[in-house]
């Protein structure tokens, strides 16, 4: 059968690593995409060669790594598959939560209630704080989806930890509802896929060719679930950047990804080598950092041909909000896209303070804004009201603080009320000035805002014309606590390098890195010469 004139037509507009790896001989495969190198267009351009190659689409399964993508896959490949007279949605595009809820369900095993892991440590463990939770929260997840435990085993055994034992709780009030977490999505249906042959079997035919995205990211339940649906012909393709394995917090670890060879005999690996998003300066500095790693592969990476725009090395030394003002200012009024990362969502807030007060609109992904917090009001009328023999507002403020340290909440919101406070001469002129806030925030705050404020974690997948990463200095870029607290700091030095990368390889046309001249980032450091960093006043173009 002759290839179809749309699969033919879009082969020949791929670059040659692009068709190479979407025209890859079944089999096991890796096709190692770094930033800006079109790994979804590859992913499409594939499943569209298969299809065209006669394969059925019922047997083409797709897992991506959140919903967002997933959504962006299924809509690529219908304008891709229309051609081929392909109904929509005839290709199984899911997350693995998805696939694995589908799973469970298709075998009649109950998915419902889902409940929320937090809300259930809240019955299970009372006495456990915010803090406590979230900790509890990882350690649940790697009990169930990479150490595999039996919580049964953990019940009987008397010289079980404070933390197994919260687990134990856990359990005992999620089975008592009859629920399941996000997690026992994976957990349970790979459990069953390993323990039920005849629903091992059926899934391994509507997996028969299986295209993974991001593995990099994969924790080592999702690893498990993808090579026991490949099996035993082992036609996947699996598409990831060991460079962009930022999500050890969430189980991931890169040397899954590395390792993929000793569990897929024959593994083939194909490269795609160039970064057709970023300027070449933005290239040429974000390997070079990211080439100080040692857990990655070696590999070229390149940009691509013309692909020019200014590096800026914003050395600054004033407070974070001069900073950012200056950089709102400065930026260009070209109609393209902004955003500002932060390696925190604390470390986002004088970026807020700054829109806010410009009149900028803004998205702020993922980032929880202090001032809408709904327990601020109820807060606030635990202070002293005013009063002519009230003391000074601080003062007030402060013991309220102060009776508030030991409640379930973190330190942020006490802090910033002191803080707001300051400025206010009593109780009513600071709800009065929080009541602005909220009005201006309402107003500004919107999905479509050319301005973006966000995380590095929550930007995988995106991209925008102008990016600046605030606070690339010792300390906090990369994060001391990060380091300083993990098991194996060397390791989580390499991956907080990794954020940098991911963080600098979302520019399209100029990127630019805020900091203190004085506490420049180690990362810095490694990218730049020293006398590059040491330009004082206003920013500069470096490379």
């Amino acid at each position: 059968m002759a290839p179809s004139a749309s699969v033919v037509e879009r082969l020949e507009r791929l670059a040659p690593d692009q068709r190479a790896a979407a025209t890859a001989p079944p089999g096991p495969v890796l096709c190692v995409a770094p930033a800006g190198s079109g790994k979804t267009t590859t992913l499409v351009a594939r499943i569209a060669w298969l299809v065209d190659g006669g394969t059925d689409p019922a047997t083409i399964a797709a897992i991506t790594f959140n919903k967002r993508a997933a959504e962006e896959l299924e809509h690529r490949l219908d304008d891709a598959l229309a051609p081929l007279a392909v109904p929509s949605g005839a290709v199984r595009v899911r997350t693995f939560h998805a696939l694995g809820r589908e799973i469970l369900a298709s075998a009649g095993v109950p998915v419902e209630p889902l409940r929320d892991r937090d809300e259930v440590l809240r019955e299970a463990v009372p006495s456990a704080t915010a803090a406590t939770r979230r900790r509890l929260d990882t350690a649940i997840s790697r009990l169930k989806l990479d150490l595999r435990i039996d919580p049964g085993a953990i019940a009987s055994d008397p010289a079980a930890g404070p933390v197994a034992l919260a687990w134990v709780a856990y359990e005992r009030v999620l089975r008592a509802t009859g629920g399941l977490d996000f997690d026992d999505l994976v957990a349970r249906s790979l459990a069953l896929l390993e323990r039920d042959a005849s629903v091992r079997e059926a899934w391994r035919r509507r997996c028969g060719h299986l295209l993974v995205d991001e593995a990099q990211d994969l924790d080592r339940s999702q690893l498990d679930l993808a090579l026991v649906l490949a099996a035993p012909a082992n036609r996947i393709f699996l598409v990831g950047d060991d460079d962009q394995s930022i999500y050890g917090w969430r189980l991931a670890d890169v040397r899954r990804v590395l390792g993929l060879a000793a569990s897929l005999p024959g593994l083939r690996r194909v490269d795609l080598v160039t970064n057709y998003r970023c300027p070449v300066t933005v290239v040429d500095r974000a390997v070079r950092l990211v080439e100080q790693n040692t857990e990655r592969f070696a590999k070229r990476i390149r940009a691509r041909s013309g692909a020019t725009g200014p590096l800026v090395l914003g050395a600054d030394g004033r407070e974070e909000t001069e900073r950012v003002r200056t950089l709102l200012l400065r930026w260009p009024s070209d109609g393209g896209t902004f955003a500002i990362l932060a390696r925190t969502n604390r470390e986002l807030l004088p970026a807020v303070a700054v829109a806010i007060a410009l009149g900028r609109p803004f998205r702020c992904v993922g980032a929880s804004l202090l001032v809408e917090d709904e327990r601020l009001d109820a807060w606030l009328d635990e202070v002293t009201p005013d009063g002519p023999r009230a003391r000074p507002l601080l003062a007030r403020l402060g013991a309220w603080r102060h009776e508030r340290s030991a409640a379930d909440f973190g330190d942020a919101l006490p802090a910033a009320v002191l803080s707001w406070g300051a400025a206010q001469r009593d109780l009513a002129s600071l709800r009065g000035a929080i009541e602005e806030t909220r009005r201006r925030l309402g107003s500004l705050r919107r999905d479509d805002a050319p301005l973006t404020l966000a995380t590095v974690h929550g930007t995988k997948g995106l991209e925008w014309d102008h990016v600046a990463v605030l606070g690339m200095e010792t300390g906090r870029f990369p994060s001391r606590r990060a380091v300083d607290e993990s098991t194996e700091p060397p390791r989580a030095l390499e991956e907080e390098r990794r954020l940098a990368y991911v963080a600098w390889t979302r520019a399209r046309r100029s990127l630019t890195l805020l900091y203190d001249p004085d506490v420049p980032s180690p990362f810095l450091l490694e990218a730049f010469e020293p006398a590059e960093l040491q330009a004082a006043g206003s920013p500069s173009p470096a490379g």
